[in-house]
């Protein structure tokens, strides 16, 4: 028995779950893992996030704060903070994800995530915790650097020379400050649908939310690309439309154009980091099936790399990264 088996046995028994049947449940692209446990009819989930590459802190935080605003994250049973170990409700096995595959209606699930961002961000401000990291221009750059940092190299042979990073990082500096250019609220930042679930509750209690830990302070347009620019699925772009006008219809005070504007640039800088991402965890962290997605991610960035807002990204790419240069990194 491994070091890390014995903190979660302790853990597990002092918390009255040592007998508890373990399944052991999909990782996610962190360093987290997952556990469904069962003692007769009574199921918990074990998060085992091991320090110092994770920290369960945020997790915890941005939990009680969803759940005392009534949204439906995972009620925390029992924590040790130091070991990196959290009990949670089971919210069960109904994600998106696995709905749509089932052959689910994918509308209904998709108006059900839009409404709840827009009940969470009828709010405003007063949806976010106090002291959140705010989603700055520097944060959004790290991001976007991936690109250059882990999948540039692949394609290219090499590294960029450093005058490209710095031209690649002037143009990103250009363009971020127009994705502010609308109201500001808590952003959940992995808002997709492998991270919702549906449930038999009411109205946006019926929406779980799954994985929220990195929230921030940023544009009301970021969960809503996230949802909707999908880097694992395809979604039919008049969904994808109608979704975005019950959303704007929600706020006639929000003006459409700054709206798009944001949505383009953090639609770039999201798949830019995710391209990255992708590439990072094949070689870095041994998992290639990320490599699969990258052709739907770069079709999306070519997408919002067509809005005028984006020019000077775009005008880097063509130089740097051609279109010849996009492909799939080998495993």
């Amino acid at each position: 028995m491994t070091e890390r088996e014995k903190l979660i046995v302790a853990f597990l028994t002092q918390h009255g779950w040592g007998q508890a049947a373990r399944v052991r449940l999909a990782n996610d692209a962190s360093f987290r893992h997952y556990e469904r446990l069962a003692k007769g009819r009574q199921k918990a989930v074990l998060m085992d996030a091991p320090p110092p590459k994770e920290d369960v802190g945020p997790f915890i935080r941005i939990a009680e704060h969803l759940l005392a605003m009534g949204y439906s994250a995972p009620r925390i049973l029992a924590i040790d903070k130091p070991a990196g170990l959290l009990l949670l409700e089971d919210l069960g096995d109904d994600t998106f994800t696995r709905l749509l595959a089932r052959g689910e209606d994918e509308e209904d699930l998709y108006w059900l995530a839009v409404d709840l961002l827009i009940d969470l961000h009828d709010k405003g401000l007063d949806a976010v915790p106090l002291d959140l990291p705010i989603y700055d221009d520097e944060r959004l750059l790290a991001e976007a650097q991936l690109l250059v940092d882990w999948y540039a190299p692949e394609m290219l042979g090499g590294p960029l020379p450093q005058a490209a990073l710095d031209a690649y990082a002037q143009a990103w500096r250009d363009v971020l400050p127009t994705a502010r250019r609308v109201p500001e609220t808590i952003v959940l930042r992995d808002f997709h649908v492998d991270n919702l679930m549906r449930l038999p509750r009411s109205g946006v209690a019926a929406c779980g939310l799954l994985d929220f830990q990195d929230a921030v302070t940023g544009p009301i347009t970021y969960d809503l690309m996230s949802l909707l620019e999908d880097a694992r699925r395809d979604i039919d772009p008049v969904l994808i439309q109608g979704l975005k006008r019950r959303y704007l219809d929600a706020f006639p005070t929000l003006n459409p154009q700054l709206f798009e504007a944001s949505w383009a640039v953090l639609a770039a800088q999201r798949h830019a980091k995710v391209i990255g991402i992708f590439t990072r965890l094949c070689r870095r962290d041994g998992k290639p099936v990320y490599l699969g997605h990258i052709p739907r991610v770069w079709r999306l960035l070519e997408a919002a790399l067509e809005h005028a807002e984006l020019t000077p990204i775009r005008l880097w790419l063509d130089q740097y990264l051609p279109k010849d240069k996009r492909g799939v990194p080998t495993p």
